[in-house]
């Protein structure tokens, strides 16, 4: 075989190569939408009932009315009036260790943490994702004002190996007083 007659060859595999390779994608791609599409409402409904059974648990109330938050703080994801009670913050501190960690935080109407709830977390597991244990969560009940890490000359008792994690969660609190702190 010549020379010319291989590299044609060669060409011609190239080509069919290409467009298998193109077609496959093309095939697997279709089916993930397909899959986005069916899987997406449900996802929808799901995390919809962990955040209202996350603010009946941080603040009890008869009802929750979405309020617009126009503050500057970008971590603020949505707010909530609970009644008279006071207002539930939905937040997603930017520096949690996995950068998806979202936290609930139910202000009193005196300004205080009346509880905490997580609601989302990609913290490591045994470790940042204690953050979800009720004791740790409990230490944030009642405080008003900065909340911090006590390595940091705060109050709360970070987790031990996952100081980055506590000092999220404070820092998602502290951003959630201040946001129910600038309504008045």
């Amino acid at each position: 075989m010549s020379e010319t007659a291989a590299a044609k060859k060669n060409d011609s595999g190239m080509a069919k190569l290409t467009i298998t390779l193109g077609a496959i994608c093309a095939a697997c791609a279709l089916v993930l939408g397909l899959v986005n599409m069916v899987t997406e409402a449900p996802i929808a409904a799901v995390q919809k009932q962990k955040n209202d059974a996350a603010m009946a648990e941080v603040l009890p109330a008869d009802s929750y009315e979405q309020m617009e938050y126009t503050g500057s703080d970008a971590t603020i994801k949505s707010l909530y009036k609970a009644g008279d009670a006071g207002y539930v913050v939905e937040v997603s501190p930017s520096s949690s260790f996995s950068g998806t960690l979202t936290i609930m935080v139910g202000v009193n109407a005196d300004q205080t943490v009346s509880g905490v709830a997580v609601t989302k977390s990609g913290e490591t597991s045994g470790l940042g994702d204690n953050a979800k244990k009720p004791d740790f969560r409990a230490q944030y009940v009642g405080l008003s004002g900065e909340v911090k890490v006590t390595k940091d000359g705060g109050q709360i008792t970070p987790i031990t190996g996952a100081t980055i994690t506590s000092r999220a969660v404070s820092a998602g609190v502290t951003s959630a007083l201040a946001a129910v702190a600038e309504l008045g």
